[in-house]
């Protein structure tokens, strides 16, 4: 199983990191990719994966929510990332109008300004959408074809936004939302429609902790030791083994990042 999307650097993993990949490695996770979501979170995503070599890996990017820190759009600090070993995606980069933290306007040029140097360099990218999915697939569609792979992490769409995806053969990423009888309800009916050669697991950690995991763990923070869950989660409603489910979304991660 490979974790194609944990927040390692955030400050609920500072006191305990090696125990949090040790964890990881004691329930079968054999790695993880560590996400960029700024430049600076970036600079520590790849230093984070450069002292676990071969296990981890990240990406580097600008989150919507970080798009007014971009003041060049060439993104250099970017581009020297993706030249190193251990970065293996573009991102993490999109849409989010939900929360709007940054302008859309501001969001939609980093968008796109991150879409074009990952067709420059001819590495996947890693997509953030949260209510804004027109305006994301009409930013993307141009790029999609000059893309060797793209994937909606933390996808938490509709039916609709789902085949839409699809249809622009995207990859999809599922977290422990699926594992939430409030909010992952729609989720846990579709994601049988994702065909196993586009589907990937991740737990977005620290957020999104499974709702269901019993023992109800003490505390809310979310880790690569649950993957093992939300995979078991995602073969229920898909009708399959959770073994299968395991060694498919690992070749197909595998795959994805090159790794």
């Amino acid at each position: 199983m490979i974790d194609i999307g944990i927040n390692l650097t955030n400050s609920r993993f500072d006191k305990d990191r090696a125990d949090v990949i040790a964890r990881a490695k004691t329930v079968g996770v054999t790695g993880l990719v560590i996400t960029g979501t700024s430049i600076e979170e970036s600079i520590a995503a790849q230093q984070l994966a450069q002292q676990w070599p071969n296990y981890c890996y990240s990406t580097a990017g600008v989150h919507p929510h970080d798009a007014t820190s971009v003041t060049d759009f060439a993104l250099p600090q970017i581009r020297a990332l993706a030249q190193l070993p251990q970065v293996v995606a573009i991102g993490e980069c999109g849409l989010d109008f939900n929360r709007d933290f940054s302008p859309r306007s501001q969001q939609e040029a980093v968008f796109e300004a991150q879409l074009a140097l990952a067709a420059e360099l001819n590495m996947p990218v890693f997509m953030h959408c949260r209510d804004a999915h027109e305006r994301f697939l009409a930013i993307l569609k141009p790029w999609r074809d000059k893309l060797p792979a793209a994937v909606v992490h933390c996808f938490t769409g509709s039916q609709q936004e789902l085949h839409d995806c699809l249809a622009l053969d995207l990859h999809i990423g599922i977290t422990g939302w699926i594992c939430d009888e409030r909010r992952g309800t729609e989720l846990r009916q579709i994601v049988r429609d994702i065909p196993s050669q586009r589907l990937m697991i991740e737990t977005d950690g620290p957020y999104l902790l499974p709702r269901d995991y019993r023992p109800k763990p003490k505390s809310s923070r979310n880790e690569p030791l649950y993957l093992p869950h939300i995979a078991a989660v995602i073969a229920e409603c898909r009708g399959e083994s959770t073994a299968d489910v395991v060694n498919n979304s690992y070749q197909v991660s595998q795959a994805f990042f090159v790794i």
